[in-house]
């Protein structure tokens, strides 16, 4: 249930975020503790992962301000959800998830295995799990609302969506953002497989980064120290918790039945891999 926040109207809650609308028309991002996977919202939360994630978004926030603007307003947000809220501008937001991959793993290993490809850009042969990619590639997803799958789609489609100027320059932005945090990522220890941008334009046309960015949530931390291909890695992601759910659960994430509760040692053992990505990034203790 969203909360009862005075001077905010709640808008929508989405998997993770609820948003909210003030009286001056920006907007409250706030960040739960909710986690979900494979399009389901899990229970229970994990404790303090909402703080963790609106932190280490406002920390990849300032390594990015001169590559793409930020839709960050303020940081002074009310008691209730102090610390894990931001005021935010509204956008106008593009339906395209924007995905940067320079690793091989996840759906888009399954694409590859199937078709040599991800979202159309064909990949050398013989590639596998967790391989670096020659460079790194654009393979955007559409954007599906809660229980539905996103769906990876080609360049192509997605000029057909928003035309080709915008599709050029998301996919321009997205890969800078990318390198960027790579970079930064690697320096740290720590190797940026993915990640999943959300873009949207303000009123005069500039093209702002939103929602959250470089997270847990929306991207895949791995060891470098332990790296190697050719088999899962370990991760500091909620990979973790998708790995406990397919492998040791005895769920059948393709049948009816919805997931299982998470028993309280895969959250105490996630909590602990937010935490740890957060303080190895940012050099902060949380």
């Amino acid at each position: 249930m969203p909360l009862d926040i005075p001077g905010a109207t709640h808008l929508h809650s989405g998997k993770v975020r609820d948003l909210y609308e003030l009286a001056d028309g920006n907007l409250l991002m706030v960040a739960s503790d909710r986690i979900s996977a494979y399009d389901f919202s899990l229970e229970p939360g994990i404790p303090d992962k909402g703080e963790i994630l609106t932190r280490m978004s406002l920390w990849w926030f300032d390594q990015l301000a001169d590559l793409v603007p930020n839709h960050v307003v303020s940081t002074d947000v009310p008691e209730s959800v102090r610390g894990r809220a931001l005021v935010v501008e509204r956008l106008d937001m593009f339906p395209v998830e924007c995905v940067v991959r320079g690793y091989l793993t996840g759906s888009g290993l399954e694409d590859y295995r199937a078709t040599g490809e991800v979202c159309g850009v064909r990949l050398p042969a013989g590639l596998v799990d967790g391989d670096r990619l020659p460079e790194p590639i654009f393979t955007p997803a559409t954007k599906a609302a809660i229980g539905e799958h996103d769906e990876n789609v080609s360049f192509e489609a997605v000029v057909d969506t928003i035309g080709r100027e915008h599709a050029e320059r998301l996919r321009e932005l997205s890969l800078a953002v990318y390198a960027r945090a790579e970079s930064v990522a690697r320096e740290r220890g720590i190797v940026l497989a993915d990640t999943k941008l959300e873009l949207g334009r303000r009123p005069d046309g500039t093209i702002v980064l939103g929602d959250e960015v470089l997270t847990p949530d929306s991207s895949r931390f791995w060891p470098a120290d332990s790296y190697a291909p050719g088999r899962a890695q370990a991760s500091f992601d909620k990979q973790y918790v998708r790995d406990w759910l397919t492998q040791e659960s005895g769920w059948d994430r393709r049948g009816e039945e919805p997931p299982p509760r998470l028993p309280d040692e895969v959250v105490e053992r996630t909590r602990a891999r937010y935490v740890q990505a957060y303080e190895q990034l940012t050099g902060r203790t949380f």
